[in-house]
């Protein structure tokens, strides 16, 4: 029943790119113990994110490059079993190795991401309800989700200033790099009837658009670590950038004489500079904020 295919649309391997938060949220996380960080990890990356992707896969049923995949094979019914059991798995265990208040954040995360996908709502069709929705989801969301996680906390305790500020600059940077990830798909969009903001924006559109926002992010950031933290995590954040810039720079240069090269090869390359930049950053951060390192 399951086929390599259904594994392949899980595409795990696409939660590297949506680590950032994970680490960002750990990074101003006060009641860290190892038991409830390594399970909530477990459980976003591994089952929650994974079975999205499938669940995404499934009614797309995409003939073109995805996220993750460059060539997706033909989706099944093995598929849609497959995500049910990654979806019950992720609720049990965050039941039976966290907390319940954190079981119920992963179950409104699949709710609404199964809504951006299955016919019966298709966010996806809609421009800027589904890119506001996913960057919300996927930022802020997940953001308090992961702290609650990490913490053992409930819900209104991350409701807080300290935390709901950097859970809405997580939203912000996903805002700037979601259409990113939808500009190589303009045709697939199309065909299906998903008015998607990249789709709106036409492809030159979308790398304006990414450039202005992401600009915006990064002063938001800036400002946030130079107010929270300390000036010199600021001029780490933008060196961790700069790679992202220069690359996107050089990409919007070569689409701008060529728009075939809005393709999934390089926008794959942006995504893997840039959440490794991130990463990296966010895990500086963790340790040096944390004075875990004073330790050794």
């Amino acid at each position: 029943m399951f086929s390599k295919s259904s594994w392949l649309h899980l595409r795990i391997p696409f939660s590297y790119f949506l680590l950032p938060v994970f680490l960002f949220s750990l990074s101003v996380s006060p009641n860290i113990s190892e038991q409830p960080l390594l399970w909530t990890f477990l459980i976003i990356h591994l089952l929650l994110y994974p079975a999205s992707n499938g669940f995404n896969s499934y009614y797309d049923k995409d003939e073109k490059s995805i996220g993750g995949l460059k060539n997706p094979p033909p989706v099944n019914k093995g598929l849609y079993f497959l995500v049910l059991i990654f979806d019950v798995a992720a609720i049990v265990l965050a039941i039976t190795k966290v907390s319940v208040d954190f079981a119920w954040m992963l179950f409104l995360y699949s709710a609404v991401s199964r809504a951006y996908s299955h016919p019966w709502v298709r966010l996806k069709k809609y421009a800027f309800g589904s890119w506001f929705i996913a960057g919300l989801f996927q930022g802020a969301f997940t953001f308090i989700m992961c702290y609650m996680g990490v913490n053992k906390y409930e819900f209104m305790q991350a409701m807080k200033p300290g935390i709901l500020i950097p859970a809405l600059l997580s939203s912000i940077m996903l805002w700037a790099n979601y259409p990113m990830t939808q500009v190589y798909q303009h045709e697939e969009d199309a065909k299906r009837g998903d008015m998607t903001l990249s789709l709106k924006l036409g492809i030159r559109g979308t790398f304006y658009f990414v450039l202005i926002v992401f600009s915006f992010a990064a002063l938001a950031f800036v400002w946030y670590l130079s107010s929270a933290f300390a000036l010199h995590y600021a001029f780490v954040f933008l060196m961790a950038l700069s790679p992202v810039m220069l690359f996107f720079l050089f990409w919007f240069y070569q689409v701008y004489k060529d728009a075939s090269k809005a393709n999934y090869t390089y926008t794959m390359w942006l995504n893997f500079i840039s959440a490794t930049c991130l990463n990296a950053f966010f895990v500086y951060l963790f340790l040096h904020s944390s004075h875990i390192l004073d330790a050794f």
